[in-house]
């Protein structure tokens, strides 16, 4: 009885645990897939020399990688723990790093700094394919809305809903439940998702160092847009319909972005 009771507290504290991965390992998956086909031949190139030395074929396969150094690599997982997010909410949206990004510990800042490393033909291949690791993920999270949200909720980690019956919270329903809730396998998701190019923003040309901020504080905007947080502790799938095309239009708008942010990089 004594166990029974164990795990059921456990798997009850699981139902509402925060979420670790922004866009779930799909969502990651489909920036990178979206991305790769828009670099310019000579970023392409360097792309895949770099992505060999460790034996990987695709920005695919390091999409995920970022989260999963947390595991496997405790103290890096520790050291960028905070480069995956931006908190902003509770400064309208507005991204100040002074007040915002205290010792360049956010995704905005994280970003800037990979794109300096990557782009470094001084540093060591290992360096410079980590920092490509990085970016890939990084650029993936910042185009999350929870991922630039309320510090005061933790981008909605906090802020418990019931969904079909089950118990989630708002990031993970962002991360991951937008996304499944189309029902396609990964390869039919991307060539729907490159049919709709007209959905892309309009400023996806050359890379520029503000970029970062910018998405930021447009990815901060939609989490703050009427009707994000629900208003009872009840969500369905009206939600998930309502919002998925918004969740599809950030990934687009990711995999667009990283593209062009490679191409600076690797110039």
């Amino acid at each position: 009885m004594h166990r029974l009771i164990a795990i059921l507290l456990i798997a009850c504290a699981l139902v509402g645990a925060p979420a670790a991965h922004a866009w779930g390992p799909l969502g990651h998956r489909l920036v990178a897939r979206l991305a790769e086909p828009l670099l310019t031949p000579p970023a392409h190139a360097e792309v895949q020399r770099l992505l060999a030395t460790e034996g990987l074929d695709s920005l695919a396969d390091v999409a995920n990688w970022a989260d999963d150094v947390r595991a496997n690599d405790p103290v890096l997982g520790k050291q960028s723990a905070k480069w995956h997010y931006i908190n902003i909410g509770e400064y309208a949206c507005t991204y100040d790093a002074a007040r915002a990004c205290p010792g360049g510990d956010c995704v905005v800042e994280a970003i800037r700094a990979q794109v300096a490393i990557l782009g470094d033909r001084s540093r060591s291949d290992a360096e410079r394919l980590q920092a490509l690791k990085f970016l890939v993920h990084f650029v993936g999270d910042v185009h999350q809305p929870m991922h630039a949200g309320y510090a005061r909720d933790r981008g909605g980690n906090t802020v418990q809903l019931q969904l079909g019956g089950k118990g989630t919270n708002l990031h993970a329903v962002w991360d991951s439940r937008l996304l499944a809730s189309a029902r396609l396998d990964e390869d039919a998701y991307v060539d729907t998702l490159r049919l709709e190019g007209e959905r892309l923003p309009a400023d996806t040309g050359p890379y520029v160092p503000a970029a970062p901020a910018v998405w930021a504080e447009q990815s901060c905007r939609i989490a703050m847009a009427p009707g994000v947080y629900p208003q009872g502790a009840k969500i369905d799938d009206a939600y998930l319909q309502q919002y998925r095309p918004t969740a599809e239009a950030q990934v687009q708008a990711g995999g667009a972005r990283l593209a062009r942010l490679l191409d600076d990089a690797l110039r």
